[in-house]
């Protein structure tokens, strides 16, 4: 399997499909009642150059996004480590569920 790879060391080809790595990250549970699982890797597209370079949100988020499944989207700053998906499993075998549940 792969190693994690920070940003700051390099960064995925632009549409690459891959486990992204969020530190903290929550999801909230369906319903109102404010509970959340902490869900820190998830299926991420990386879209690179995503606001122009001029832009406020540049300015305030980074060039580039993560594109997520589902309510999954994240700005730039958010993913510190990404990774391909495990070899032997094709990317398009992986799907986020509608509860946010990474399965092949």
């Amino acid at each position: 399997m792969s190693a994690w790879i920070s940003i700051h060391d390099r960064l995925p080809s632009d549409g690459q499909r891959l486990l992204g790595f969020i530190p903290g990250n929550r999801v909230f549970l369906p319903g109102k009642s404010g509970e959340f699982e902490m869900r820190e890797v998830v299926i991420l597209k990386f879209n690179k150059d995503f606001y122009p370079a001029a832009s406020e949100k540049c300015a305030k988020h980074g060039p580039h996004f993560w594109q997520g499944e589902g309510n999954s989207n994240h700005f730039f700053k958010d993913v510190t480590h990404w990774m391909e998906i495990p070899s032997g499993m094709a990317n398009d075998e992986w799907r986020m569920t509608s509860d946010e549940r990474l399965v092949p």
